[in-house]
């Protein structure tokens, strides 16, 4: 058996309280070829997380309780060196640079570029190449 990157598939983990954007993010980063679970909030994902389970998080910046700059500083404090992408519906420039010099690899607006997500997903996860061609824009 080979034992390369391609024979496990990256999981990340969505986390958005709002749940057709979490179910849309969900059905955008399959496609893409990667497998995802979805938490409602920071409090969900943090009481399912086990070292190794994710392999990345995209997380919503605002969100109550707990939002998403919260939660990347509560992971880091954890000792967690896992990737996190940002996405906001309200992007500005001091979230931005928090989110930034917090440790997250991007900052992105919704409704989020499908390329520009899958860009960041692959340089965080450390693939240089896709799992194929992408499909054309509609």
């Amino acid at each position: 058996m080979k034992a390369d990157r391609l024979s496990k598939v990256p999981v990340i983990a969505i986390v958005d309280d709002d749940e057709a954007m979490r179910d849309a993010l969900c059905e955008l980063v399959q496609v893409m070829g990667f497998s995802t679970e979805a938490f409602d909030g920071a409090a969900a994902f943090l009481a399912d997380l086990a070292p190794g389970r994710f392999d990345c998080l995209i997380t919503d910046v605002r969100m109550p309780g707990m939002d998403g700059i919260d939660l990347q500083r509560r992971l880091r404090a954890l000792g967690s060196t896992m990737p996190v992408v940002m996405i906001t519906s309200a992007p500005d420039p001091a979230g931005r640079a928090r989110a930034l010099e917090g440790g997250a690899c991007a900052y992105l607006a919704k409704p989020v570029d499908d390329c520009a997500l899958l860009g960041h997903l692959r340089s965080a996860l450390g693939h240089d190449e896709g799992p194929g061609e992408d499909s054309p824009g509609g």
